[in-house]
């Protein structure tokens, strides 16, 4: 790790509690953030622009301007991937704004807040160790993660590989800096909410470490394979994803003690590991538009009449019932291929019976 991270690292813990903001560095994903070439090395009115930061996280900007742009490319994909997620659930992580981007309802500590908050630890490491192979970050570059003992000897460990090991740290020192500058008191609920939130940061980062595997490329006379160059290359975001919905799935319900630890609500389920996700408060209703809670309610939300599903009306719409109407879709048809070499198709209209919910 460069000496200026660790150096950003030990000034962390120093920095006094602050009142809690409504801004959310994810807002870096719906503000264009300044590509590294127009930053000018030590302009702090770069950082201090910039919304929704905490006062470690401008340290670290000051400290690493140029990364600044892939942590907002790490938190669209991770909110791009939570909308599609969530896309058939009453909570579907709507944008509410430019500056909380999901509003008050990430201030309460349920299951779709631990998952919002790993795949969006998940996307920042995703966009920075990809960076790094880029060469897009002057203080990284390809991976040099060790040559896998498995891989058979004839086989080159080489090529350019994603740096999941860097991408990881600044991820943990970026992302953490918010709860970690925090000093609520020892068994609060506001140290629940602080501990919650970096366990859920952690197992996002560890997504994407772990389901990062050895790609390899053939070589040879016509496509013989007679040569392998093999590297570390992170796994699809969309696998990244489904693994941390699953954890959604089974996230722990957890409780602060007194001596400032979480503990299981329930102690006859298993501890939770570092891979998974815990949260501290019950999930509000989503049902109903309510502004104390955040929730916008699911009316006028599409459903599937023939689902039984959380996508189908009778759940989507909590029992209110729906409208139908026609929409007229165009699509795409009859497609053909002409040599050489392109595919001319048709456009097709059909009309189709949607549903809303009242």
């Amino acid at each position: 790790m460069p000496s200026l991270l660790l150096l950003a690292a030990a000034l962390l813990s120093s920095w006094a509690q602050l009142p809690a903001e409504a801004s959310s560095w994810w807002s870096l994903a719906v503000n264009p953030v300044q590509r590294p070439e127009v930053f000018i090395i030590g302009a702090q009115p770069v950082c201090s622009q910039l919304p929704g930061l905490s006062p470690g996280q401008r340290k670290l900007c000051q400290l690493y301007q140029e990364h600044m742009a892939y942590i907002g490319e790490g938190a669209k994909t991770g909110i791009k991937e939570c909308q599609y997620q969530f896309r058939q659930r009453r909570w579907n992580c709507s944008i509410v704004d430019n500056t909380s981007v999901f509003g008050r309802v990430m201030q309460i500590g349920s299951r779709e807040t631990a998952f919002t908050y790993a795949v969006s630890a998940a996307g920042v490491v995703n966009a920075i160790s990809r960076a790094c192979r880029e060469g897009e970050l002057s203080t990284c570059g390809c991976s040099r993660t060790a040559r896998p003992k498995d891989l058979p000897r004839d086989w080159l460990w080489g090529g350019c590989g994603d740096n999941v090991e860097y991408g990881y740290r600044f991820a943990k020192e970026f992302v953490d800096a918010r709860e970690r500058e925090k000093n609520f008191a020892k068994g609060s609920e506001e140290q629940g909410r602080v501990l919650m939130n970096l366990q859920n940061n952690e197992a996002g980062r560890r997504a994407v470490y772990k389901m990062a595997d050895v790609a390899c490329k053939c070589h040879g006379v016509s496509g013989s394979c007679s040569l392998k160059t093999c590297w570390l290359q992170l796994a699809e975001f969309r696998k990244v994803g489904d693994q941390l919905k699953e954890k959604y799935d089974s996230a722990a319900a957890m409780r602060i003690t007194r001596k400032g630890k979480l503990e299981l609500v329930n102690s006859r389920f298993n501890q939770p590991t570092p891979e998974d996700l815990v949260y501290v408060d019950p999930s509000p209703d989503y049902c109903l538009r309510n502004e104390t809670t955040g929730s916008l309610g699911t009316q006028g939300r599409l459903c599937n009449k023939t689902s039984e599903g959380m996508d189908g009306c009778e759940l989507m719409c909590c029992g209110r019932g729906y409208d139908q109407f026609k929409s007229v879709q165009v699509e795409r048809c009859h497609c053909k291929f002409h040599w050489c070499c392109f595919v001319k198709c048709r456009k097709c209209t059909e009309i189709v019976d949607q549903y809303v919910c009242k």
